[in-house]
């Protein structure tokens, strides 16, 4: 796995994957272990004010790994997009304190994205683990990705309005502890010249949101002022722009149940495949093609190790996955399905 994920980026240009560059992650995202932990906040509260400026006092708890409690302070707060207007529990963000995360799985840690269901059902639960796989395939094709950590949480309504309940939730790597690991600074920009970008980085993700079926992004138009439609960008002075990709809630392969098919860009149904990448990046479709050939085994093996999700969700996964793989194995279909569709 770790030689097939060194040839990758050594074909895109991008730093080599070692053993150095793994130890370079913040320890919370180290292992991907499903930590179990407990979260107390006023969650009537939240979920009735939504406040995405004021935080909400919380505890946040868990075992370490020789299973002593570890409890930390927390301050919570909605946030989102869509999510935030149309899910019960919106997505969060938590804030730790730095002087007290030290020295435990959480140091270097302050501010945390968390991704939780949006309903109280089956199918939603299991769409924040299909996103959460998502984010970990995406990792096993580049290091230039948000890695994350799963949760199994325990909530707990401190209003004491809502029963106690567990379920699954992942954090997202802060954007500023991706950026000093892969060496590069988010970019402060309303929008993006494609030429900056770089090509074969940008090729890779654009085969990357084409095996998840996400449409819901953008590279160089800005969203708010910001750039881009989920995607941060990264680089220096001298650099060509790094894309990063996030937010892949509306793709076929999450299946989210509140998604819905995005036919202005030809979506007509829910987990269509429809390629988004630039005819400008066509001659780097090759080398993403065998990118993804060469981590064929580990991506099928990372969906079948994810014991939370459902054997039947696994192989559905997996056969969506097939429809890829069939995609990219054929010369004919690459040159119909992409290179021929390019933007």
């Amino acid at each position: 796995m770790h030689v097939a994920r060194y040839v990758i980026t050594m074909m895109f240009g991008l730093a080599a994957i070692t053993s150095a560059s793994a130890d370079a992650a913040d320890p919370l995202f180290h292992s991907q272990d499903t930590l179990n932990v407990e979260i107390t906040a006023p969650l009537s509260t939240l979920v009735r004010e939504r406040s995405e400026t004021d935080y909400l006092s919380g505890v946040f708890s868990y075992k370490d790994a020789d299973g002593t409690p570890v409890t930390l302070d927390v301050r919570v707060r909605a946030r989102g997009n869509f999510r935030y207007r149309n899910c019960e529990l919106p997505p969060l963000t938590l804030n730790f304190r730095k002087s007290q995360v030290k020295g435990t799985l959480f140091d270097q840690q302050d501010k945390l994205k968390m991704v939780v269901h949006c309903n109280i059902t089956r199918r939603y639960e299991q769409s924040v683990l299909r996103e959460y796989l998502a984010y970990r395939l995406l990792n096993s094709v580049t290091e230039r990705s948000f890695r994350v950590r799963l949760l199994n949480v325990v909530w707990v309504d401190s209003d004491e309005r809502r029963g106690s309940m567990v379920r699954s939730a992942f954090l997202i790597e802060h954007k500023d502890r991706l950026g000093a690991r892969i060496g590069l600074a988010e970019q402060d920009i309303a929008s993006a010249e494609l030429e900056a970008i770089e090509p074969d980085h940008l090729n890779l993700l654009s085969l990357y949101q084409y095996l998840i079926g996400n449409v819901d992004f953008s590279p160089i138009a800005g969203s708010n002022g910001e750039c881009c439609h989920n995607y941060l960008m990264f680089g220096s002075s001298t650099d060509a722009l790094v894309p990063v990709p996030y937010d892949f809630d509306f793709a076929g392969f999450v299946n989210a149940p509140n998604a819905v098919p995005d036919t202005e860009r030809g979506v007509e149904r829910l987990g269509q495949r429809v390629y988004r990448g630039y005819c400008a990046n066509n001659d780097s479709v090759a080398n993403s093609v065998s990118a993804f050939q060469r981590v064929r085994e580990t991506l099928y093996a990372q969906v079948a190790d994810q014991e939370e999700l459902e054997p039947s969700v696994r192989q559905n996964i997996a056969e969506y996955m097939d429809e890829f793989y069939a995609v990219i194995d054929d010369p004919g279909s690459v040159k119909r399905e992409i290179i021929d569709k390019c933007l």
